[in-house]
């Protein structure tokens, strides 16, 4: 070729050459933008522009928080995950965070944050205008703070009081968790963030998590725990669901084609995205084909990276279709998009303050509606506020409150006022929330003293020169361990045991897990459950004890005498400095779907206090109860409420339906009723139809039986004040997934 010619061909090529580099380098259009389009149709347009790189890499979050393996990553806001940003695409970064009860980490403006009291204190309200109220002040914090997906929304059953984490979770019953979760979730993504259900499935214990096998028939689990997620993905339609570190009926959650795949997306109908708990991916083509789409924080918490390199190879090789790929990149897509967190770009640096003040009223209230009144002999309390001593004992309740450990826990913005407690490391720090009680009361009440409680002799000198004393103990429980026995720890019982003795009008408020065994309960005027308090719990309870509100609790869980009344006397490995091995499996068939007040009712066993118990500062009487139907054919009971003490107060009654031929009941309905004295309401409460459902395993639907049904008005669970019976028919209709 002449040197002319060869430089006309050079030229052309380099002006070619560059005019495609122009182009690649280039951004798209981005028709996914338009908000006009469909959720689903942005969602495969962005997917349709991103590269096979650029996949792979929305499909695994990096740990965002410096460990031994890198430090924090570049653009991460120091939390529990972190995807980086596409400028190519107009993507931004995505940082997650810690957030069962609130947001554990600082975030953009370096500051603590507010925590709500125990999920099982929002259960114990029966209300979701209580757990929608504490969705939105959680995530509002988070977005605030910087994130964008808040992994909160635990929905496990407590099918035992031990379990480590229960004060996450929402109760024993699927129906008042899944709605109470539901609408926790709700809340939170109305904040333009993404709430995560988790942890898919059937994670009720701690001991042994990341091997352990929970082992359940799959009808008695989608009677139980299965049926608590479907209603909290029905009610609040979550944008994520994690799943969790067991494995089920020996197959790991995260690889689970059955819950994954065909119960949770093709019958649920789920159009979110499944990410891993944070170690619990052990496969890259099992658990992609199995239907997880996201890998949480791979590089530092499980063997290797099972979503880059070895996915990439099945990918391939053919081994996992590239429409699988796809659909991964699509789901996390689409709830970015449904959830208003590409619209609503998420803050990377501080603008709008966080309304910490007003939302540690949020929090203050909902200890309020939940902490449940368990004793009031001789009506004790409320305390007087004037004219009477009140001596305040133990559990630092001079400097603030407890909280539960793990990743819930979240440093309160006004700071841990007992710092240094033992254990210091993982899964600590044992933190306080800086509310304390003693500084409410003293506001409140007259003459408030406080002695620590640690040399029983002189709290109970104390206690026998003041009028009334209030003792307050604590269980400390987290994540990774159960504790092994329902006794308070570190002599807790003897100190009580010695105040009660010095002065019969003792009150014992417990700053628990859950249920724990209470060997002094007959020698004490009164016991106020207030689970872990929260930010505002301080304030809450000082406002209980001296009737500022009225408490209005209600147990979301069943509270044994004792261990020996559980399915499972013992935890193997239980303990948080327990040298023996977990359990390889455990047993959920023992009880199967017939978790905590029905386990109860199955083997005729009595408890200390029955789910659904509460006691209030006056009394309700129940009137005209009856069931009939509504226009859809749907049962609805009716029952007229009346407030005949002389105390404002919430009163919930209980509808509880038997089904024919069934050995134990199952709630179906509840209602709130706040009434002022001498007032009255009629109340109509529709029936969940799913509490008279059966699963049919055959058939793969929900089917209630025609026949008459036994519908109990209650209390509680096992205090029952009215009867009534519905007859359902052939032609009531087929009960479809939510």
């Amino acid at each position: 070729m002449p040197d002319t010619a060869r430089r006309t061909a050079l030229a052309f090529a380099i002006t070619v050459g560059l005019a495609a580099s122009a182009n690649a380098a280039s951004p798209p259009a981005k028709p996914w933008m338009d908000r006009s389009l469909s959720v689903d149709r942005r969602a495969e347009l962005v997917v349709a522009a991103m590269t096979d790189d650029e996949k792979f890499r929305l499909i695994r979050s990096d740990f965002g928080l410096a460990s031994d393996k890198h430090g924090v990553p570049e653009g991460a806001v120091s939390g529990a995950g972190y995807v980086p940003a596409f400028p190519r695409l107009g993507l931004p970064a995505i940082n997650e965070t810690d957030a069962g009860l609130g947001v554990n980490k600082p975030g953009i403006d370096g500051k603590g944050a507010i925590s709500l009291p125990a999920g099982l204190a929002t259960a114990a309200s029966f209300d979701t205008a209580v757990a929608h109220a504490g969705g939105r002040m959680i995530g509002g914090e988070a977005r605030g703070k910087g994130y964008a997906v808040l992994l909160s929304g635990g929905v496990n059953l407590v099918r035992d009081p031990r379990n480590g984490r229960n004060f996450e979770y929402a109760g024993e019953d699927p129906i008042l968790a899944g709605t109470i979760v539901g609408a926790t979730i709700k809340g939170i993504q109305e904040q333009k963030i993404v709430a995560t259900t988790k942890h898919f499935a059937i994670n009720d214990l701690e001991s042994g998590r990341n091997t352990l096998s929970s082992d359940i028939d799959p009808v008695a689990l989608r009677e139980s725990d299965l049926l608590a997620f479907q209603i909290a993905i029905a009610h609040g339609d979550p944008g994520s669901v994690m799943s969790s570190y067991n494995r089920v009926n020996g197959t790991f959650a995260g690889e689970h084609d059955w819950l994954l795949n065909q119960v949770l997306k093709q019958e649920w109908g789920f159009k979110g995205f499944v990410m891993s708990d944070w170690g619990g991916v052990h496969s890259g083509a099992k658990a992609a084909l199995a239907g997880l789409d996201q890998e949480s924080a791979g590089e530092v918490f499980d063997a290797e990276v099972y979503f880059d390199k070895p996915l990439r190879a099945a990918v391939a090789s053919g081994e996992v279709p590239k429409a699988r790929l796809d659909d991964m990149a699509r789901r996390i897509m689409r709830s970015l998009f449904a959830h208003g967190v590409i619209d609503n770009p998420i803050p990377t640096r501080p603008t709008t303050p966080v309304p910490y003040d007003a939302d540690r009223k949020i929090a203050r209230d909902t200890l309020e509606a939940g902490a449940v009144l368990l004793r009031n002999q001789a009506g004790l309390l409320p305390l007087s506020r004037t004219g009477q001593s009140v001596v305040v004992i133990g559990a630092h309740a001079d400097k603030g409150v407890l909280a539960g450990g793990g990743s819930s826990t979240v440093t309160d913005v006004g700071g841990d006022p007992v710092p240094g407690l033992q254990p210091t490391g993982w899964p600590g720090p044992v933190r306080y929330h800086a509310s304390a009680p003693l500084t409410f009361m003293q506001k409140l009440g007259g003459k408030v003293s406080f002695d620590p409680g640690t040399d029983p002799a002189a709290a109970a000198k104390a206690a026998a020169a003041a009028d009334v004393a209030v003792v307050f103990v604590t269980q400390w429980a987290a994540e990774s361990f159960d504790v092994p026995d329902m006794s308070l720890p570190d002599g807790q019982d003897a100190l009580v045991a010695a105040v009660a003795k010095a002065n019969p009008k003792t009150v014992v408020v417990l700053e628990t897990n859950g249920a724990v065994k209470m060997p002094w309960l007959d020698n004490v005027g009164a016991v106020l459950q207030a689970w872990y308090p929260g930010s505002g719990g301080g304030d809450a309870i000082a406002r209980l004890l001296y009737g500022e509100t009225s408490p209005s609790g209600r147990l979301p869980v069943s509270w044994p005498k004792d261990e020996a009344q559980l399915p499972r006397p013992t935890i193997q490995g239980a303990g948080l400095y327990s040298k023996a091995k977990p359990a390889d499996n455990v047993d959920y068939n023992i009880e199967g779907a017939d978790v905590g007040y029905r386990w109860f009712e199955k083997t005729k066993r009595e408890p200390l206090f029955a789910f659904g118990y509460g006691l209030t500062y006056t009394s309700f009487a129940y009137s005209d109860f009856k069931v009939d139907k509504d226009a859809k054919g749907r049962p609805v009971a009716h029952v007229t409420v009346k407030n005949t003490g002389k105390t404002a107060a919430a009163d919930v009654p209980q509808v509880y339906v038997t089904a024919p031929g069934a050995a134990t009941r199952r709630l179906a309905g509840w209602s709130k009723v706040a009434l002022k004295p001498g007032a009255s309401r009629r109340v109509d409460i529709t029936l969940e139809p799913l509490a008279l459902a059966r699963y049919d395993d055959a058939g793969k639907r929900w089917r209630v039986a025609p026949g008459s049904y036994a519908v109990k008005l209650g209390r509680s669970a096992s205090d029952i004040a009215a009867e009534a019976t519905v007859t359902v028919d052939e032609s009531f209709p087929v009960v479809k997934a939510p």
